[in-house]
């Protein structure tokens, strides 16, 4: 979300951008005819390392419920409330959520943060049945679930309204107890894990969200030595070293794609308001600024993912932004767009790289990233929050959700109970040519969704979907979509290592139709941490011929013909 005095709001101006679209069609076509058109990337080797043996459990997926070609809308216990039911500023943030198992059973749970009550861990039970506890209060922000011990039981880390990161560990019994991480002091909005340095254990990055600092901490903030900005934690053992990457953020998203093809994870920091995203590669020991490789990006950064959209073998980069969707009424959006635009500047610079929309990053022949989103149909989807990427209906392709709506009573005092409704955006993907919205698949609910997932949450193969709902209830879609083919679930285990979990870890499944690349991560979207179980959908008629692991510290390991409705389980051997 933008503001123009003290709170920022989306300054879309409907004739500057398509001034924009114009300008960049002109440059494409310029470029084209210099013979400097990007093209498709090849896809990396993944077979490189030394060949890693594992042992291999097979678990049969439960049988899928009646299909109905629509998801089911369960309604779960939990409701991210404001003081006063009124939100002001930027309580409009909302909470995060994050999946996991948290006890070992084999069953996702749910971690759910709040902002005036308390946040609730969901025991999954089976059979979509969940135990509600309630775990911590504090203006929770991000949260994510990662054994950062390396003890084989996955934590659990809040971020707070204040920039404070709160660490329970997993006593393996249910229980949490409160740690600190020595060397972690810098104020954090946004944080994001994985192996960045190689040698083995997980580093952490930071950014904080300085326009909230100012009104969560005040004058603490204006006139004392407050660290902000961006920070990467190298994981020394007993202790982080702290290096500041930048001294200010506006950070909503963080994630670790491989932005020039090296085969090791960089930085990417997706920033709020005009200030553009930022973006690190590993030189030596140390990260290099290159935001250069993203030839564009949205000006209000919400959301990061990253999928392989078209089974090129490369992954595409989605960052989510504020732009009505087609057919949205434009009634509550433009006396906001009207009040906004006075006293703004209108006119941009041409080489700004910021488009007020959402963007689709496809890496070119000349190892840039360049936005394809209007291609591909889904440069509007509201005001977007979280937005993931999942193979929903088992074509083999993955499907794109994107969660939107807004509350703040300034914003919009001429809308009842100062709230943006819209319909949440659900897209097919057809076969990797582009996006269709889906409006029959009843995912568009009108409750304003902050942090979402993607898991399978009954374990029948499927992804269901969880949204973390502002001054609503979360609700759980359990997807009930006739199948376009069959489910083939990954899970990774390192034990005696310093990521149990393989986070890093990337897996290619292929068949007699193609392939299919999907990778371990820590989170992603907006404030949402990601559980490291693997989905993939093998298309009706094709046959798994190969499922290729390729292990984050360069190692890899097959498994030949792997079963379709079944749970892989890939334990490295020591």
């Amino acid at each position: 979300m933008d503001t123009a005095t003290d709170f920022v709001v989306a300054d879309i101006d409907l004739k500057n951008r398509r001034l924009a679209r114009r300008r960049g069609a002109l440059m494409a076509f310029l470029i084209l005819l210099a013979g400097l058109m990007p093209g498709i990337a090849p896809a990396p080797a993944i077979s490189q390392g030394s060949l890693a043996p594992v042992s291999h459990q097979v678990i049969p997926l439960a049988e899928p419920e009646r299909c109905t070609d629509r998801f089911i809308t369960h309604t779960l216990d939990h409701v991210t409330e404001v003081e006063g039911g009124v939100v002001q500023m930027f309580e409009a943030n909302g909470a995060g959520l994050a999946v996991g198992d948290l006890d070992g059973d084999g069953d996702l749970d749910l971690v759910f943060g709040n902002h005036d009550g308390d946040d609730a861990i969901f025991w999954n039970e089976g059979a979509l049945r969940f135990r509600k506890e309630p775990f911590s209060s504090g203006k929770t922000r991000d949260i994510k679930i990662v054994d950062v011990n390396a003890d084989g039981w996955p934590d659990i880390l809040l971020t707070r309204n204040t920039g404070s990161l709160n660490y329970f560990e997993n006593q393996g019994n249910g229980r949490f107890a409160r740690r600190v991480l020595p060397g972690v002091s810098a104020p954090a909005y946004v944080v994001n894990w994985a192996d960045l340095d190689g040698d083995g254990d997980l580093d952490l990055v930071t950014a904080s969200y300085d326009a909230g600092l100012l009104t969560d901490r005040g004058n603490e903030y204006i006139v004392g030595s407050v660290q902000r900005g961006v920070f990467y934690y190298e994981n020394l053992g007993a202790r982080f070293r702290m290096t500041s990457l930048s001294t200010t953020a506006q950070a909503l998203a963080i994630l670790f794609p491989d932005l020039n093809d090296d085969g090791r994870p960089d930085i990417l920091v997706g920033n709020d308001f005009d200030l553009p995203d930022m973006a690190w590669v590993r030189d030596g020991a140390g990260w290099r600024a290159s935001s250069h490789l993203l030839v564009s990006m949205t000006h209000s950064t919400m959301s990061y993912d990253q999928a392989d959209v078209d089974n090129d073998g490369v992954f595409e980069i989605f960052a989510a932004d504020m732009k009505p969707y087609p057919g949205e009424p434009m009634a509550g959006w433009t006396p906001m767009m009207e009040a906004m635009m006075v006293g703004m500047v209108q006119a941009r610079v041409a080489a700004d790289p910021q488009i007020m929309e959402n963007v689709l990053l496809v890496r070119g022949a000349d190892g840039r990233y360049w936005n394809q989103a209007p291609d591909w149909g889904i440069d509007g989807a509201g005001w977007a929050w979280s937005s993931k990427f999942g193979d929903l209906n088992l074509d083999g392709y993955v499907d794109l959700y994107v969660v939107n709506g807004m509350i703040e009573e300034r914003l919009f005092p001429h809308l009842p109970a100062h709230e943006l409704v819209e319909e949440n955006q659900a897209f097919r993907n057809e076969r990797g040519l582009r996006f269709e919205r889906m409006p029959g698949w009843k995912l568009d609910s009108l409750n304003s969704g902050r942090g979402m997932v993607m898991a399978d949450l009954d374990g029948d193969g499927d992804l269901d979907i969880v949204v973390n709902n502002l001054r609503g209830p979360a609700r759980l879609f359990e997807n009930r979509l006739c199948r376009g083919g069959a489910p083939i679930l990954i899970d990774l285990r390192q034990p005696g290592s310093l990521n149990p979990f393989a986070i890093g870890a990337l897996v290619r499944l292929a068949t007699d139709q193609g392939e299919m690349i999907r990778d371990v991560r820590g989170g992603s979207g907006y404030l949402s941490g990601d559980a490291p179980r693997l989905h993939f959908g093998i298309p009706s008629g094709a046959t798994p011929r190969l499922l290729e692991v390729h292990w984050p510290d360069g190692a890899y390991s097959r498994i030949e013909q792997p079963a379709v409705n079944a749970l892989h389980i890939l334990e490295r051997s020591p």
